[in-house]
């Protein structure tokens, strides 16, 4: 299988400069609305695609463990501090295009202000059904591109891109924006049954989050969140899904499997996992299981 193109943070300070310092308290505090609407209350384990930094994992404290999973190991090294090294925490490095986790691992997950950057996004949707349980949530985030700022710049044609159309638009590498009916596609398509949308970040828009307190703001976006089950206009959209398969909860265990070549469940030992099929190896350190394969 071809591995699609990969968005890397590695070194980058993004948890500080775009969330800490980057006048984002508005975009922080009605996606934390639009979570607790959706996530449900609690469960065995939880896995956190896209986790970066950590930003939402305290968020998911109902749950045993909380499996935190992205490409760059100084995001990780970056959570680590945040969180602390924990038993309900698991840090791992890997590509949302080739999980290492053995089908029922997972009887949630989530997935927010990730899939923006894949340019597969149906093989990364396919990559996570494979890891769920029967009937486990999964929570997606992802960036609309039929938003109405989208549309009045296309009505006067100020951009080229038709926000009406189905296929993604790539505004910049590896930023990518999503038509609601094509992530609902999608969604169908990889055995997921859409349950419940919302709409975020109706008011993001500089002028209004300068002239209007943050917490009318908030409010008002809380207000209108749920309309997202009629119309998806905001450039931020949150779904709930539920995974129609068979697969049954992995109740004891190794939860992971070799990436390379799918030979599961492997061994869970420190300072290296190695396959036993495919001889390929994987370094564990400093509490970070390294499954990258590039």
């Amino acid at each position: 299988m071809a591995t699609p193109p990969i968005c890397s943070y590695e070194g980058s300070d993004y948890p500080t400069s775009f969330w800490e310092q980057g006048d984002r308290a508005y975009e922080d505090e009605v996606e934390s609305i639009a979570l607790s609407r959706l996530l449900p209350p609690g469960g065995r384990r939880m896995l956190e695609l896209g986790a970066g930094g950590g930003r939402n994992t305290p968020k998911y404290s109902g749950f045993n463990q909380t499996v935190l999973v992205d490409y760059s190991i100084s995001q990780l090294e970056h959570a680590q501090k945040h969180l602390g090294k924990m038993d309900s925490y698991r840090f791992i490095a890997a590509d949302i295009y080739r999980l290492p986790f053995m089908p029922g691992a997972f009887d949630c997950a989530t997935m927010i202000r990730t899939l923006h950057h894949m340019a597969n996004p149906r093989l990364a949707l396919e990559q996570i059904q494979g890891t769920l349980q029967k009937d486990a949530a999964f929570i997606l985030e992802y960036a609309n591109k039929r938003n109405l700022k989208a549309i009045l710049r296309y009505w006067t044609r100020k951009q080229v891109w038709n926000p009406f159309s189905l296929e993604p638009v790539e505004f910049a590498e590896l930023n990518f924006d999503f038509h609601p009916k094509a992530i609902r596609q999608w969604l169908r398509n990889t055995n997921f049954r859409l349950e419940k949308t919302l709409t975020v970040s109706h008011f993001r828009v500089g002028a209004f989050k300068k002239k209007i307190p943050l917490k009318t703001l908030v409010w008002m976006d809380s207000v209108l969140q749920p309309t997202g089950a009629h119309f998806q206009f905001t450039p931020s959209v949150f779904t709930l899904s539920k995974a129609l398969n068979s697969s049954p909860a992995i109740m004891s265990g190794s939860i992971f499997k070799c990436p390379n070549c799918s030979f599961g469940p492997l061994e869970d030992a420190a300072p290296q996992m190695k396959c036993p099929k495919c001889h390929k190896i994987y370094p564990v350190k400093n509490g970070i299981y390294d499954f990258r394969l590039s």
